[in-house]
């Protein structure tokens, strides 16, 4: 069959072989879809590292449900995240909340485009990333259409609903440099999962957390 070339988004990999991974992907045209693609050594992994941004032929398989992405190419350096500890373990907890978050087949109308924006956007950042999470994590509830306010959130907000009442107000630039410490922040984080989970009805078990946790201590 024809391959349709296709713009994606990396929310995970797993190995499947010495020579084959399955990548778990975002895109406008499938939405949250899986491909098996052929790899050689370490070089050929590192194109799928977590939000990497690529371009990839798909040939779909009428025989299967896992087509085959290949001709892959990264169509965005993400020197600004990748060459940055603390942005590049933020992609890992982004893209394990998507992971976790939008099942497979979803294909919610503007996810992949708020999703590319988001990632786009850490990348050029030249200034204090540390809030950036949890703006993403609102931004992201408010896209798959779950009502961001300060009255819905105030049951998962415990002693942080003020600080939250004000992120709420608070424009891009001001959110990402408003002052908080390592343990409130980390906490926000958290009642922002058990809003998202609420409202998925599914419990998102965050592995990532706990790394980012640490570092922005």
């Amino acid at each position: 069959m024809a391959a349709t070339s296709t713009e994606l988004i990396v929310l995970a990999s797993t190995k499947t072989g010495e020579k084959s991974v399955v990548v778990h992907t975002l895109s406008s045209v499938w939405g949250r879809r899986s491909f098996i693609c052929s790899v050689s050594g370490r070089s050929g992994m590192s194109l799928f590292l977590p939000l990497n941004i690529l371009e990839a032929e798909i040939t779909e398989n009428p025989r299967s449900e896992l087509w085959r992405m290949h001709s892959i190419s990264v169509l965005h350096p993400l020197g600004g995240i990748r060459g940055d500890i603390f942005r590049n373990t933020m992609t890992l907890f982004m893209s394990e909340v998507l992971y976790r978050t939008v099942k497979d087949g979803a294909n919610e109308d503007g996810l992949f485009e708020w999703c590319r924006k988001s990632i786009l956007t850490l990348d050029a950042l030249d200034n204090d990333s540390a809030n950036f999470h949890l703006r993403f994590l609102l931004e992201f509830a408010g896209i798959l259409g779950f009502e961001v306010s300060a009255e819905n959130l105030k049951p998962f907000a415990g002693k942080h609903f003020e600080i939250l009442e004000l992120l709420l107000k608070l424009d891009f630039a001001h959110f990402l440099t408003l002052p908080l410490n390592g343990e409130s922040r980390n906490e926000i984080a958290e009642s922002l999962l058990k809003y998202l989970s609420y409202h998925t009805e599914a419990a998102i078990d965050v592995k990532s957390l706990p790394v980012l946790r640490e570092i922005y201590r």
